[in-house]
């Protein structure tokens, strides 16, 4: 990406200050889930019995138990940090393999059509004949509840998701006159889909896959809290508001922090979705192009 595409993106993401902050979250986020084990993965591991369930904003213990400590003496702030990596892992690697799937298939559906596309819708539709939390509860029921099952049956889920609007999208974009004219030239099929029509889609599967980055994360999180999820020694957030579960009443910031970094996660990329849609969308750009008011 180029110095002045980067500008041009920062100077509409300032025009939302609240995508502006949620973008900030998100940042910190990733930046936890990528250096965090390495800096902080000794204190999330590393038991202290003299400070089970210590409380929070106590800084005679350090800056580690800023956010208190769980029933073992373990830093709250370190587990939460060293979580952040296994929760957002899951769910890129659920998003990511759904979206390309979906949308590999959607743009066979949509742009061949026949036989085919109808095979592929049926399948589709029975797959989402099932609530997608019920299919993951039976799925990770059945066989082992590990981190790999975790992200195939959430990503088997979400593909219905890409693959219907995906194939939408190209029903409507192939009766275009540039999508003629390229096959009128002898543009291939190849052609015409991933340089033609897929460019035109890709704004509208990003929105959605921010979306659906959430989604994943709550869906994960439930299934954790529900012990059908990813399993210790493993920890995700969904992990450590089910372990704080039993002390609710006694230690309730051992659920409160990590739920508390799911719900702000979830609202940081509900707003930088919703940001994304009107900067991507040429129609409703312009809200955030047109200048600042400013009191004379």
């Amino acid at each position: 990406m180029s110095e002045n595409r980067i500008k041009t993106v920062l100077r509409l993401l300032w025009r939302d200050k609240f995508a502006f902050v949620a973008a900030i979250i998100l940042t910190v986020t990733v930046f936890s889930a990528l250096f965090g084990p390495w800096l902080l993965g000794r204190s999330a591991t590393m038991m202290n019995l003299r400070a089970r369930n210590a409380p929070p904003f106590d800084l005679s213990r350090g800056f580690e138990y800023i956010l208190g400590a769980d029933s073992l003496g373990r830093s709250i702030l370190a587990r939460v940090v060293f979580a952040s990596q296994t929760t957002m892992m899951i769910a890129a690697a659920a998003v990511i393999c759904s979206l390309i799937i979906g949308t590999l298939l959607g743009l066979i559906a949509g742009y061949r059509g026949g036989l085919v596309g109808e095979a592929i819708m049926r399948i589709t539709d029975i797959v989402m004949s099932f609530p997608s939390l019920l299919l993951a509860l039976v799925v990770l029921y059945v066989f082992s509840p590990a981190i790999s099952n975790v992200i195939i049956v959430l990503a088997i889920t979400r593909i219905p998701i890409y693959l219907r609007t995906t194939r939408a999208e190209v029903m409507e974009i192939r009766s275009r006159m540039f999508v003629i004219a390229a096959e009128v030239t002898g543009a291939s099929a190849m052609r015409l889909v991933f340089k033609h029509i897929l460019p035109i889609v890709a704004p509208t599967l990003v929105t959605i896959m921010t979306l659906d980055f959430a989604f994943v994360m709550l869906a994960e999180a439930s299934l954790s809290f529900l012990g059908l999820g990813v399993q210790a020694p493993n920890v995700t957030w969904g992990v450590m508001v089910a372990e704080g579960r039993a002390y609710l009443s006694t230690a309730w910031w051992l659920s409160f922090w990590p739920g508390l970094a799911i719900a702000l996660v979830t609202m940081s990329l509900n707003l930088v979705s919703n940001w994304l849609r009107i900067a991507t969308d040429p129609v409703q750009r312009w809200r955030l192009e047109k200048p600042e008011d400013k009191n004379v």
